[in-house]
């Protein structure tokens, strides 16, 4: 088994890289470094500077890689389709000249990978988790959102960047019906997935089924956990995906109601995944003074397990 358990500027609070509140990206570097981390994601479009030079130097420095970029937008909007692309030849213009990680015998594409979620409407972000209740796109607008995401992949395969498609809590591709959509309507020679073992927790599915029923398009994978206090407390407000993290709703690895034991056991022995896992905690960057303590007890815990 050879499995690389690595960072994402999540961890500290950066989904907006507009927010004021951000820390330092450098800062990011540094702490993910310190908590024993030897890469890390690039984070969402705009944090970290498109500067091959500048970023070479703290990721040297810091002894990182970058295992991924990350393309955390609005999928469905005709409007914003030009913008996609563009961050696909901004990010992939970078991710593809820093020094590579090893691959694995087993792993199924090379790093660094292009994570591919959609993001950015209140009418979906206010029923995050709620299957029930969550508005659906009709069949011609969904489509229109598969040929922005095709596109998306046609782009970075033009780099020689394999994409994975992240459904997420709050976006038009969580829940299971949308997973097993996009699989269908998205060839696995065009894009994988990167499967989020909260996110399908946060979204009603069982994540050591969902790893196994897709293993075979399983490139990459992304672990978080829950608190299940404040997850059930979120559930029942009118609250905002992010906001529920604001609250605490995700927690340091191993000390929320995922069972990894039970996870560590299905990659290693029953699928015999190789290749990379990264962690993340989606918190208030308000928040962040706590958070190299909780990635470096995620990447510890982990560590104790198996990993």
């Amino acid at each position: 088994m050879a499995i690389h358990i690595t960072g994402a500027p999540c961890c500290w609070g950066i989904d907006d890289p507009h927010n004021h509140d951000n820390p330092p990206w450098q800062r990011v570097l540094q702490e993910a470094s310190k908590a024993g981390y030897k890469a890390i994601e690039l984070g969402p479009y705009g944090y970290i500077p498109i500067d091959i030079k500048l970023v070479s130097n703290e990721l040297s420095k810091n002894g990182l890689s970058v295992v991924a970029g990350t393309i955390f937008d609005d999928l469905v909007d005709e409007g914003n389709y030009e913008n996609l692309l563009k961050q696909v030849d901004d990010i992939c213009s970078i991710i593809t000249k820093l020094p590579s990680l090893p691959m694995e015998e087993g792993q199924h594409f090379n790093t660094p990978y292009l994570t591919v979620m959609d993001w950015g409407h209140d009418e979906r972000d206010f029923t995050a988790g709620h299957s029930d209740r969550a508005p659906r796109l009709n069949d011609t607008v969904w489509n229109q959102m598969m040929n922005h995401i095709k596109g998306i992949c046609e782009a970075a395969a033009k780099w020689g960047v394999r994409p994975v498609i992240h459904p997420h809590a709050g976006g038009y591709i969580e829940f299971a019906d949308e997973i097993d959509k996009v699989a269908q309507d998205i060839p696995y020679e065009m894009a994988g997935l990167c499967l989020d073992t909260g996110h399908l927790q946060y979204s009603g599915m069982d994540p050591i089924e969902w790893l196994r029923k897709y293993a075979d398009r399983l490139d990459y994978i992304h672990f978080k956990d829950i608190n299940r206090e404040i997850y059930e407390e979120v559930l029942n407000e009118h609250i905002h995906f992010f906001d529920g993290c604001g609250k605490g709703s995700m927690c340091p690895i191993g000390t929320g109601i995922l069972d990894y034991p039970a996870i560590y056991k299905l990659l290693t022995e029953e699928l015999h995944y190789n290749g990379y896992i990264t962690i993340e905690q989606e918190r208030d960057p308000k928040n962040s003074g706590t958070s190299l303590r909780d990635v470096k007890a995620s990447l510890d815990y982990l560590k104790s397990i198996g990993f």
